[in-house]
């Protein structure tokens, strides 16, 4: 069995993540002793023993679809977002002055093609306004993506609310970041499983293991509830092209 927990898994929060999983295993009375930080991330989400992980709204809707099960949606109590939601944060540096119309022409970073909060929710939000987004960058990774902008490789990214909350907290060249906007909620990362196995069960057994974990645990997760989120929600959110434009 494969149990990973990828999508905030940073030195600062690897233990309350292990404890966080410890604590599930404890409440299924099964699984893996330990997360799998070694494999790719879609080589667990397609794995066929897969058990626990957490995924992105893009790859679910277009990919996973029919290939998982869902388990539960994270709340991240995200401002201006219902629960099971979240939104990504519009970023540039703090001496780059101009609003999203301003910069969004520009420089622009994103993490991955096929990420929901990092790169669809940028151009669905530009498409609403009617604005054509500059020359793309794609980094890997939305650190990489808030990184570029502080240092002046690009001028402007789209960053998981969650993630922006976790940079701001362990990431001194934050500093040199300012919001700009925020994009429209969608359904939040979720949480999947095989379709062989009791996703019902696993939603219960996270929602147990998350009440019994100390309060300092949960705030380094930033994690308040699991809540059930149909899939027909993450399915009716638009999928953009893949940026043609991106290098």
């Amino acid at each position: 069995m494969i149990a990973s927990l990828p999508m905030y898994d940073r030195p600062e929060t690897a233990t309350a993540n292990d404890r966080f999983w410890a604590a599930i295993r404890s409440a299924l009375g099964f699984g893996p002793e330990t997360l799998d930080r070694a494999i790719g991330l879609w080589e667990a989400w397609e794995h066929p023993e897969l058990l626990l992980s957490q995924t992105c709204g893009l790859p679910y809707r277009a990919h996973l679809h029919g290939k998982v099960s869902l388990v539960g949606s994270p709340d991240y109590d995200l401002p201006g977002c219902p629960p099971g939601y979240y939104n990504s944060v519009l970023i540039t540096r703090t001496d780059q002055p101009g609003d999203f119309a301003d910069l969004a022409p520009r420089r622009v970073a994103i993490n991955q093609s096929h990420s929901q909060s990092g790169c669809a929710s940028l151009l669905n939000h530009a498409a609403v306004q009617g604005i054509v987004l500059g020359p793309m960058t794609e980094t890997g990774a939305h650190v990489a993506s808030a990184r570029a902008v502080a240092e002046g490789q690009a001028d402007l990214a789209a960053i998981d609310a969650h993630t922006w909350r976790i940079i701001c907290a362990y990431e001194p060249w934050a500093a040199a970041l300012r919001e700009i906007g925020r994009t429209d909620p969608t359904p939040a990362t979720p949480y999947i499983t095989h379709p062989s196995n009791d996703a019902e069960a696993l939603a219960s057994a996270m929602a147990q293991a998350l009440a019994e974990l100390p309060d300092e645990v949960r705030q380094v997760l930033g994690l308040r509830a699991i809540v059930a989120v149909p899939a027909e929600a993450y399915l009716a959110v638009a999928t953009p092209k893949n940026p043609a434009n991106a290098a």
